[in-house]
């Protein structure tokens, strides 16, 4: 496996991802980029962005929040440096910490702004959970698409055409596109990406039915998914909806954004720790989020929280690549046992059925079996395992011929993006 020369990314990624010749990955070139900025020019564009939009009698802008710390840096840019008047909406999963419902709750209060809170029915959550775990090997499935969805159908009800983002994610992790391309919010990029190539009428039964899942139905109708449905290109249209990301415009530092927010709203990070990060104040919307959520990206791909917190905070110059290291030899393989606890009841969910339906997405790029065990090659230069194969010999058998199919160079693995766009309708297909 071939890691990054300078942070830590492995190139089996989760997000595209690529290296130049000196073995430096395409995210810590793009940030590299940031250094080289006028960010005093980019600013004074930001303005005249904005400007365009300002309403004398409606909202100037819509901004999706989480209660997160780059949440409050992002309505703290809008009213006090950019004053405008926004609308703040957000998607509850109904997985916040303590302290993060607390500065979710407080954001009307500190910038006097509406706030809008969608919170989807418990019992729906589960179902979503359980389906998004089973299908994907994501049980925040959910998450991602009402993220990027209950805010663009607020734009649309409300008539608010600019949508105001923070960071795009494959961007700032992995430098999926440039500084210089201005990347706007895209329903493609929402899709495929942020969805995992999955739609809301995928989990309905008949969606399930047809992706030959029929087995996995938990009685979900499109009625039951609203919030999940995205609007249709004439909506769009008619508002003129455009998301742009702050990161084109101003310097992105997290480190700095806590630092900036506690200060001056009383922003509060976690005051238990995670157990799979070093930091306390990320994801405090979600807390599977860096719990068992990530201990899939591990399962997957065999690296976690700790290598995306460590790749950002050397980039930052916060952590040696050393330091980054011994963050990911000590955080990325740990199970989290009261997290996973925690979902299990939620969602009620077998444990044993959750190791088996873990190892069935295992990347064979990344993992080998050896002695019943699952093992991989490291960052700091030698294999370890990471503990018992949980499938049957018949899955075992099939995973080491998909592996042995990639070693020689064939492609061993489905595509479940390209799957599913084939079982779809024609017309389905060109509308993506």
């Amino acid at each position: 496996m071939k890691y990054c020369s300078r942070c830590v990314y492995p190139a089996a990624s989760a997000m595209p991802l690529s290296f130049n010749e000196d073995g430096v990955c395409t995210g810590c070139q793009v940030a590299d980029q940031r250094r080289l900025i006028d960010w005093d020019s980019r600013l004074a564009q930001f303005h005249r962005v904005v400007d365009e939009y300002r309403c004398g009698n409606d909202y100037d802008i819509l901004i999706p929040v989480s209660g997160g710390k780059d949440s409050y840096y992002q309505v703290h840019l809008a009213t006090k440096v950019l004053n405008l008047k926004p609308l703040l909406v957000t998607y509850h999963a109904n997985n916040f910490v303590p302290e993060g419902e607390y500065n979710l709750q407080r954001m009307r209060e500190v910038f006097d702004c509406d706030h809008l809170i969608l919170r989807p029915g418990e019992g729906m959550l589960k179902k979503m959970n359980r389906l998004g775990f089973r299908l994907q090997g994501d049980m925040n499935w959910h998450s991602h698409c009402g993220i990027f969805t209950v805010p663009i159908q607020v734009a649309v009800r409300y008539n608010v055409p600019l949508i105001l983002w923070g960071e795009h994610g494959f961007m700032d992790l992995a430098g999926m596109y440039s500084y210089d391309d201005f990347v706007e919010f895209t329903a493609k990029f929402r899709l495929e990406h942020a969805m995992r190539g999955y739609d809301w009428d995928d989990l309905t039964d008949e969606g399930l039915t047809r992706l030959g899942r029929p087995e996995l139905a938990e009685g979900l109708e499109e009625k039951d998914l609203k919030w999940a449905q995205y609007p249709s290109d004439d909506e769009l249209d008619a508002v003129g909806v455009r998301g742009i990301y702050t990161s084109n415009f101003v310097p992105w530092d997290s480190n700095r954004h806590v630092e900036l927010v506690m200060k001056e709203y009383g922003w509060r990070p976690s005051v238990e720790p995670f157990e799979r990060t070093y930091r306390r104040f990320s994801s405090l919307d979600d807390r599977h989020d860096v719990g068992v959520h990530d201990y899939l990206k591990f399962v997957k791909f065999g690296y976690g929280r700790a290598s995306d917190h460590s790749c950002h905070d050397i980039r930052e110059g916060q952590l040696s690549r050393s330091e980054g290291i011994e963050h990911v030899r000590r955080l990325d393989h740990v199970k989290p046992v009261k997290d996973l606890a925690r979902w299990l009841e939620y969602a009620e969910f077998d444990a044993e059925e959750f190791d088996h339906t873990c190892d069935s997405f295992r990347d064979p790029r990344v993992w080998n079996i050896k002695g019943g065990k699952w093992v991989k090659a490291n960052i700091w230069g030698t294999e370890s395992d990471y503990g018992d194969v949980c499938l049957s010999a018949a899955e075992t058998a099939a995973f080491i011929e998909r592996r042995d199919q990639l070693k020689e160079g064939g492609d061993g693995q489905r595509n479940d993006l390209k799957r599913k766009r084939n079982e779809r309708a024609p017309e389905a297909i060109a509308a993506l």
